[in-house]
């Protein structure tokens, strides 16, 4: 018989993800992260899903019934999430065992969660936001990756780009962008959890710069809807569209100079800004609102029109507007000062395309090219 050689080592999978997160775009995220959980050998093949417990309509819990049909019907209705997604209502529980640490849920809530996540996860946890959106202090604006990481005591990644999350649920290709600080090897293990035939994703050393596209894009777009919803017309889309990213490139590299020009042109830049302006929740609502001639508010036509889904262009926009405001900025950016104003009704939804004695020194369309 052969000698049993007891030095033999068996490599354990060294990840073991949990998505923080279960809308639309959390249960998409589940999907791709857990169909490359079971192919790659350092990934538990168990994916958590920690989800907000509602009460159906039937009188289930959502969560049983997830784990009954392995679907998310409330959020993602008709797609199969992967048999090795287990939702889990103890957002405690769902973290405990996690070192990769996915979060994507609507950005207001996030100070909360991790309120309650401090000192019950992994020493040795990373994390990735998915989340667009900032936090406003008296201190100044702070990105959802930096609130992660002072919090938690964690290194955060941000994964953002022109990600409708119903599209790549049906499989459609799209592309994403990671953006990291310092570490590559790190970003390249989130490029490899979420990379799918379908799904591409790259890295780029700029947390910042992906991350505000991310967050800012969303304003362009309730911009977007305005113009849409008053029947303007492709050329007047457009024009706020290049408004819009050039408001967020000089934005963006106002708050971090080390915000890279090149991060405006990967899927987390242009190609998200496009798709975000084209479809997409934000671009939809604010259709709606123009049409309605702001007579309807935001949070009426967010409980009709998305079943239980958050809007985060209106509080981004609030969000960005206080800090123009606190710094002194509102006349270098007219468009995110009126998409605000038209959202709070101080403006009417044609606005967009005009300006008065209350507005910036020069009219949105054209501008200052002086920009950073």
């Amino acid at each position: 018989m052969a000698p049993v050689n007891n030095n033999v080592q068996i490599n354990e999978p060294k990840f073991k993800v949990t998505v923080v997160g279960s809308g639309n775009w959390g249960s998409v995220a589940s999907k791709l992260i857990a169909s490359n959980t079971l192919k790659l050998s350092s990934f538990h093949d168990e994916v958590k899903m920690w989800v907000f417990e509602e009460i159906l309509p039937s009188g289930e819990k959502l969560t049983d019934v997830i784990n009954l049909t392995n679907e998310n019907v409330k959020y993602l209705p008709g797609i199969k999430l992967g048999c090795n997604v287990v939702a889990d209502p103890d957002l405690e529980n769902a973290v405990r065992d996690a070192n990769m640490l996915v979060f994507v849920t609507p950005h207001q809530f996030m100070e909360g969660i991790c309120k309650r996540l401090i000192g019950k996860i992994r020493s040795d946890a990373q994390a990735i936001s998915l989340i667009k959106g900032m936090e406003v202090k008296k201190e100044g604006p702070c990105m959802i990756s930096t609130l992660i990481s002072q919090q938690l005591g964690v290194n955060c990644c941000v994964l953002m780009g022109a990600n409708i999350a119903n599209e790549i649920a049906v499989e459609k290709f799209s592309e994403a962008t990671v953006g990291y600080r310092g570490n590559r090897e790190i970003a390249e293990n989130w490029v490899q959890l979420f990379s799918t035939p379908y799904f591409a994703v790259s890295a780029c050393q700029d947390v910042e710069g992906v991350e505000l596209c991310g967050t800012l894009k969303n304003v362009v777009a309730i911009a977007a809807g305005f113009v849409d919803g008053l029947d303007m017309g492709n050329n007047t889309k457009a024009a706020i569209m290049r408004i819009g990213l050039r408001e967020m490139k000089a934005f963006s590299k106002l708050l971090f100079s080390s915000v890279k020009d090149s991060t405006f042109f990967e899927s987390c830049g242009v190609a998200d800004l496009i798709t975000t302006c084209l479809g997409g929740r934000n671009r939809k609502c604010a259709e709606a609102f123009a049409k309605n001639g702001g007579k309807r508010s935001f949070d009426d036509l967010e409980a009709e029109m998305l079943q239980g889904q958050k809007l985060q262009g209106v509080s981004t926009a609030k969000e960005v507007y206080e800090v123009l405001k606190h710094k002194g900025w509102l006349e270098m950016f007219p468009l995110f000062t009126t998409v605000h104003e038209i959202c709070t009704g101080r403006l009417p939804p044609t606005a967009i395309v005009e300006y008065s004695e209350h507005a910036p020194k020069f009219p949105l369309v054209g501008g200052p090219t002086s920009f950073p």
